[in-house]
């Protein structure tokens, strides 16, 4: 007993020491560690790594995850939107983003100060930078950590900054040429597919399960060229399904008829009555343009479409409005108590940053995952958009081959669109050629490793895993899952706040914003930090509206800032405190330059 008690406080003590950077800038207190391994063989704590990082970047990469989950519980509005019209869910919603996306920038940052010399963070893909409110586009974009955020020890930022700049901006630089400077300079950059906040709207409204953080760490960029978010079909099933299927000549992908689907998922697993395969997608009336025809697909052949409701293997309830990655850890098959077999798979389609995700766990959890790109529209039947985007929007016969797979003559103004979409997605280096991908088109290396780290701020339907849970005032569980192909496990940490629960609120909601509610910005002390903080503010509070003209510079255009991401009101104060900021420290704020087309009035 008195040997176990040793070995916890040794644990304590040891995480403690590794993320004291983190825990520091929060102003929190570990008072215990709990780790539980889901898969793979359990080691003793600091015994052994689960990916391509050494240990102590694990444990920081850990603590980020649990630290934006806290606080974004905590301080994100949770359920404040609940009661409110369409605008007011928004503004919940951006805020709450606002605060997930601020505690993960900042964890990064300080994790960054701990990563090899030669060694950096880059972000590839966000979840946030797309418009959308039900998929429509008139609510705008929501904060996020999107594509060039570099973490890194200062000189290796500083070189980083200035090719992913040139990336942007040199249409005479490419992916292939950034890659080739990238090898020649010996900074090993390690990508980041980042959801800060996943299932924003059920956080809004105050649904208890399913919002979540989900950082994908990989030991080489992902093959993205430039910030893009799009919509991908997707189809994840056990990789047994794959290989049976082709041991019988069928080929299954996301392309597949799915009675050939579902006649590979009875050849793998006989007896296996319809109704007993559960397929997952997403549901709800603004869906049924794009996959309405899938749905009567799988009903067709006897399947069972996820209903929001329906009761999982865990005892919880599965929910289909949002949430298209955690269904990832429960794909499987199983047996009933009558010693039936189920098999529950996802289909359907998924947000570009949670489609990557999602493949990139797959082989991780022994499962096969099938990429089909997607436009951004819903006018479409599934099946007719899978031919768009690998359609040449510089041929000749563009306008004909479009208005074939659509069924009716394009106008110019439906054609400018389409080619618009499918431009984006060749300038952001996503290979159209394809008629399908795989989680290894994303990358330049196509053997590469990832770590999955996922923050729980509500219980998981599909994993069973607890949420942030109160357990005395001031002191709170956060339970972190981290997956990787050596392993697999499950992270409780008691923090405390070491603030008052007014004060840390302050602590974990960047700057802007707090100037933005009212706080005064002319009385509060400031330092030089403040720079740094609010340049990757803006970055995260409104992407579209920087031009990045070189590295040292930022330029601000407010006629670019849609009301809906930032209101008119909060734009002039916006405005009131960058030229303060600007006047009052010019040194330090170099950086800034203020676009004057239009300036809010």
């Amino acid at each position: 007993m008195n040997e176990s008690l040793q070995d916890k406080r040794d644990v304590r003590a040891q995480w403690s020491f590794d993320t004291r950077p983190i825990l520091g800038r929060f102003h929190l207190w570990l008072e215990d560690v709990d780790v539980h391994w889901v898969r793979g063989k359990p080691a003793k704590e600091f015994t052994y790594q689960l990916s391509f990082m050494d240990g102590r970047t694990e444990r920081l990469l850990a603590m980020t995850a649990a630290v934006t989950a806290l606080g974004t519980k905590l301080f994100g509005r949770f359920g404040a939107g609940a009661t409110l019209d369409k605008a007011g869910l928004n503004q919940v919603k951006k805020d709450a983003d606002a605060i997930s996306a601020y505690a993960m920038s900042e964890s990064l940052w300080y994790l960054s100060r701990q990563l090899p010399e030669n060694h950096a963070i880059m972000v590839c893909l966000g979840e946030g930078l797309m418009p959308k409110a039900g998929e429509t586009p008139e609510m705008g974009a929501n904060p996020q950590l999107g594509f060039g955020r570099v973490y890194a020890r200062p000189e290796v930022a500083r070189w980083l900054d200035q090719h992913v700049v040139r990336l942007l901006n040199d249409p005479e630089y490419g992916w292939d040429m950034f890659y080739r400077d990238l090898q020649a300079s010996g900074i090993t950059v390690w990508g980041a597919a980042i959801d800060t906040l996943e299932n924003t709207s059920r956080f809004a409204k105050g649904c208890i399960d399913g919002p979540m953080t989900v950082l994908h760490l990989f030991n080489q960029p992902v093959h993205i060229a430039r910030p893009y978010e799009g919509y991908i079909g997707t189809m994840l099933l056990p990789r047994e399904v794959v290989r049976v299927a082709a041991d019988h000549a069928i080929l299954v992908s996301v392309r597949t008829p799915r009675a050939l689907v579902m006649k590979a998922i009875q050849l793998t697993y006989p007896g296996i009555k319809p109704h007993h395969v559960h397929v997952w997608t997403l549901g709800g009336k603004s869906r049924l343009p794009r996959i309405g025809n899938l749905w009567k697909q799988w009903q067709d052949l006897g399947a069972h479409i996820v209903e929001e409701g329906w009761t999982l293997p865990t005892g919880l309830k599965a929910f289909t409005e949002s949430g298209t990655y955690a269904p990832t850890y429960a794909v499987r098959a199983w047996q009933d108590t009558a010693g039936e077999t189920h098999l529950f798979f996802i289909d359907g389609y998924a947000a570009s940053a949670e489609a990557v995700q999602a493949a990139s766990l797959a082989p991780v959890l022994g499962l096969d995952a099938s990429l089909a790109v997607f436009t951004s529209k819903f006018k479409l039947p599934y099946e007719r958009e899978q031919d768009i985007m690998p359609l040449d929007p510089d041929g000749p016969e563009f306008a004909a081959k479009l208005a074939d797979v659509i069924g009716e003559p394009v106008n110019a103004a439906t054609r400018d669109d389409y080619r618009r979409m499918i431009m984006e997605g060749r300038s952001a280096g996503i290979d159209l050629t394809k008629r399908t991908l795989t989680a290894d088109d994303f990358f330049q290396e196509r053997k590469w490793e990832v770590l999955a780290l996922t923050g729980y701020m509500g219980p998981d339907p599909y994993s069973g895993i607890e949420g942030v849970e109160e357990l005395a005032p001031g002191v709170y569980r956060s339970t972190v899952r981290l997956a990787s192909a050596r392993g697999d496990k499950r992270i409780a940490f008691t923090l405390r706040l070491m603030e008052t629960f007014d004060q840390s609120r302050l602590v974990f909601s960047p700057l802007l914003n707090r100037f933005l509610a009212g706080e005064n910005y002319e009385t509060r002390p400031v330092k030089i930090s403040d720079s740094g903080r609010i340049r990757n503010e803006l970055q995260t509070l409104c992407a579209e509206a920087l031009e990045f003209y070189d590295a040292d510079h930022i330029r601000v255009h407010f006629d670019k800032i849609p009301p809906e991401v930032i209101s008119l009101e909060h734009q002039k104060k916006l405005l009131e405190v960058l030229r303060w900021y600007k006047s009052r420290h010019p040194i330090w704020f170099s950086w800034l330059e203020i676009a004057e087309a239009r300036v809010p009035a």
